[in-house]
């Protein structure tokens, strides 16, 4: 069974070994040498141990391999390929990024809606829900590739070179974006500049100034050293990550009944278990952020949901339930 997940460390199986050579070729060591101190090591994340988890356990289930590959897909522009592997049957799961397969998936756009959940509790009740049970239904005519469940759980804020007393500071801000309609229609409508780069780009991005600020949750903040650079922190909590746990077509329909039911039960405890996991891992990142010099800005959420309401309608007029989410 082939798994590919998106890490910062080579995970692999004991029938194939990555080499380093491969990582520096994605550009990777440079990075973590540039923002990671003496005699620190970023480590693995928390989401890539539920991955093997997940992996480990699907693939137990699934049949006669006891074990599964863990290839890494550690820059952002490859999340698209693994959505055009699992299609063609290259990839059995996948975890991923729903903000990058909306060339595939239109319906995916609902994911990175900002403002669209009131809090945790609302968010966990859209994914478990009947809500997240039609939105797969729809990725899956979209795209052939099954959602079997929903990862996720750090709370995105604005990162910023330059302080944000009040939501005036963020006129003219050139800020990071992924490049999908909602993002970036409720992000101009709070006067910012939504700018697209690449993953690796954004350290040296805000160095230069080519780039003011991003949108990230706490872990990425700290594990990419961007507070840094970009020592102020938006409490803006406008959305909460969501990423997909996919199973490939092809392979769903070779299984039978009894390994669909041991798969999709696997799915769910594999997800619980990360949701979990990664709340409490934001919580603490966020914390740790304020000890190595963070400063933290307390923002208008409730006047920044009244200010994008509108263009957000007009952005996500196709898009499923978008009305009942949030």
């Amino acid at each position: 069974m082939r798994v590919w997940c998106r890490s910062n460390r080579v995970c692999v199986g004991p029938r194939h070994r990555i080499r380093q050579g491969a990582r520096r070729r994605a550009g990777l060591i440079a990075q973590s040498r540039r923002a990671t101190p003496p005699g620190r090591c970023l480590g693995p994340t928390r989401r890539e141990a539920t991955r093997q988890r997940a992996a480990r356990r699907c693939s137990s289930l699934i049949g006669s391999q006891p074990t599964a590959l863990l290839a890494p897909c550690s820059a952002r522009c490859l999340v698209a390929s693994q959505t055009r592997f699992d299609r063609h049957q290259t990839l059995n799961i996948s975890i991923i990024n729903p903000g990058l397969i909306t060339d595939f998936s239109p319906t995916a756009n609902v994911f990175s809606i900002p403002f669209m959940y009131r809090d945790v509790a609302h968010w966990r009740t859209v994914l478990t829900g009947g809500v997240g049970r039609e939105i797969a239904g729809r990725i899956e005519d979209e795209t052939g590739v099954r959602v079997i469940g929903f990862f996720g759980g750090g709370t995105r804020q604005i990162v910023s070179r330059r302080p944000l007393e009040s939501l005036t500071d963020l006129e003219g801000m050139k800020l990071r974006t992924n490049p999908t309609d909602p993002l970036i229609a409720a992000w101009k409508a709070l006067g910012a500049e939504p700018t697209v780069m690449a993953w690796k780009e954004i350290y040296t991005g805000l160095q230069l100034g080519a780039i003011d600020g991003l949108l990230n949750e706490a872990e990425w903040i700290h594990r990419m050293r961007f507070h840094e650079v970009a020592p102020h922190i938006g409490l803006s909590r406008h959305d909460i990550t969501v990423r997909l746990l996919t199973i490939s077509g092809a392979t769903w329909q070779r299984l039978n009944d009894a390994q669909r039911e041991q798969v999709q039960a696997a799915a769910r405890e594999a997800a619980g278990y990360a949701r979990e996991v990664q709340l409490r891992q934001d919580r603490e990142a966020l914390d740790t952020l304020v000890e190595e010099g963070a400063t933290l800005h307390e923002l208008d959420r409730e006047r920044m949901k009244t200010m994008v309401r509108e263009p957000l309608a007009r952005a996500c007029f196709y898009l499923p339930n978008a009305s009942r989410c949030g």
